[in-house]
Order: structure tokens, then sequence, then C-alpha cells
């Protein structure tokens, strides 16, 4: 009796211990699979960046397409710039200046102020405007001889 009270000590202590491990075995099958799902979600998730980075770059490429197009588009028919304005000759440049000059030198050399700078002013006007007429007739014939 005590041999069979012995036995089915052992058989029932065997039985536990082989209940506690398939429970340990199957947690760790649990954890495992976990970690395999979420090493794929994670995956996925990466894969997914990727893809809305590529959308991203491709929708700012066909903004920029479409905005080249509007400015070609815009060019194309935006009208030919008017024609460049004419210059001042340096006659007319040397008279305004001359004049300005003159009449400020005249006002503080003679002791009637208006009178001076009028004076002045028509003094300076004629040697500003002989001035550049002198330079104009040097340019033009600077450019005809390289014209030949």
């Amino acid at each position: 009796m005590s041999m069979l009270l012995a036995a089915s000590i052992l058989t029932a202590c065997n039985t536990q211990s082989d209940k506690q491990e398939a429970a340990l075995k199957a947690q760790q099958r649990t954890i495992d699979s976990m970690k395999v799902a979420m090493e794929k979600q994670a995956i996925v998730d990466s894969m997914n960046n990727i893809i809305a980075e590529q959308r991203e770059h491709e929708k700012w490429e066909e903004i920029s397409k479409n905005e080249a197009t509007s400015h070609n588009r815009a060019v194309a028919t935006a009208p030919a710039p008017a024609p460049a304005k004419k210059r001042w000759s340096h006659t007319a440049k040397g008279a305004l200046v001359g004049a300005g000059t003159g009449a400020i030198t005249g006002a503080i050399v003679n002791k009637k102020r208006g009178e001076g700078a009028l004076i002045g002013s028509v003094i300076g006007a004629g040697v500003g405007a002989g001035t550049g007429a002198i330079v104009d007739h040097t340019k033009k014939k600077r450019q005809q001889q390289e014209q030949q």
C-alpha cells in the first residue's frame, strides 16, 4: 500500500509539473506571436511612411510643374515690353546741372539774391549745355568710328 501511495504521489507531481510546463510553453508562444505581430506592424508602418513621403514629393513636383506651365503661359501671353525710354542727352543734362549750379553761385555772390540766381542760372545753363554738346559730339564720333 505504501508503494501505491508513493506511486500516486509521484504521478500527481509529474502531472502538475507537466501542466506548469505546458502553461509556460503556451505563454511563451503567445509572447513570441505578439513579437512577430509587432515586427510586422513596424514594417507596415515604415512602408506606409515611405509611400506617404513619395506621394508628398510627387505632389510638390506636380505643383512646381503647374507653376512652371502657368508661368510659361503668362510669359507667352504677356504683351511685348515697351520700348526703352529715350535718355536725356549730355547737352540737356549739362544745361540742367549748369543752371542749378549757376543759380546757387549767383545767389551767394550777388547781394540781390533773386537777380544773382537768375543771372547765374542763365550763364550756368549756357556753359553746361556747351559742355554737354561737346561730350555728345565726341560720343557720336566714337560710334561712327566703331561702325567703320
